[in-house]
């Protein structure tokens, strides 16, 4: 039971307070969310490699995805949107398995929600149309497909028949044009917080 002392906030590393039921555009800095996308973990933390994969990472790959389907190019909005597509996750310090989300409850997904909302409304964002929303889900999907495979050690026949994703994995990784290294390794998390948060100051400054 939530009671009126309860505690509902969280301590950033900046030493600024986040009030996780009820976020306002002002209760982190720049670097909190991309320390904690750094520190996030998909696939629950599991990996073929020493390492796990950060939600960072992942951002930055999808964003790659779009990057490439888009013809013209995106806008410098549409970029931010794209990285900072699971932000909630970050701040939230969880990125719950597929398996689990029906578990979680509508309390969960309604927090979840709320801290998006805020970090959308911050960063000057607006949701996706129905149009945007099929070709962001279907990068989100290929990144996912390509690090079922790459990184957490699925098959590709457990790709279409297990996690039912409906798109191949990728062999090539879309970070290695801009990043260098070794193909799909998930990077240290100081390394995924400096990349993420240069995107993110880079994005900002087109936009300025």
């Amino acid at each position: 039971m939530i009671t009126d002392d309860t505690r509902a906030w969280v301590r950033l590393p900046s030493g600024k307070r986040l009030d996780l039921l009820n976020p306002t555009l002002f209760d982190w800095e720049d670097e909190d969310l991309a320390i904690g996308l750094a520190r996030t973990y998909r696939w629950g933390g599991h990996s073929a490699w020493p390492l796990p994969l950060s939600v960072a990472q992942h951002s930055l790959a999808v964003l790659a995805l779009r990057r490439e389907a888009e013809p013209t190019g995106l806008t410098a909005r549409a970029e931010l949107r794209e990285l900072l597509h699971d932000a909630d996750e970050g701040l939230l310090g969880f990125d719950p398995l597929s398996v689990l989300k029906p578990f979680l409850g509508d309390g969960f997904h309604a927090l979840a929600g709320r801290l998006q909302d805020a970090v959308f409304q911050r960063y000057g964002l607006t949701y996706w149309t129905a149009d945007e929303k099929i070709e962001h889900k279907k990068a989100d999907r290929i990144a996912a497909a390509s690090e079922a495979v790459h990184v957490a050690g699925w098959t590709r026949d457990e790709v279409k028949h297990v996690l039912k994703i409906p798109f191949k994995p990728l062999e090539r990784d879309p970070l290695m044009a801009t990043y260098g290294g070794t193909p799909w390794e998930p990077w240290a998390p100081t390394v995924a917080a400096e990349r993420f948060l240069k995107e993110l100051k880079r994005i900002q400054k087109k936009l300025a």
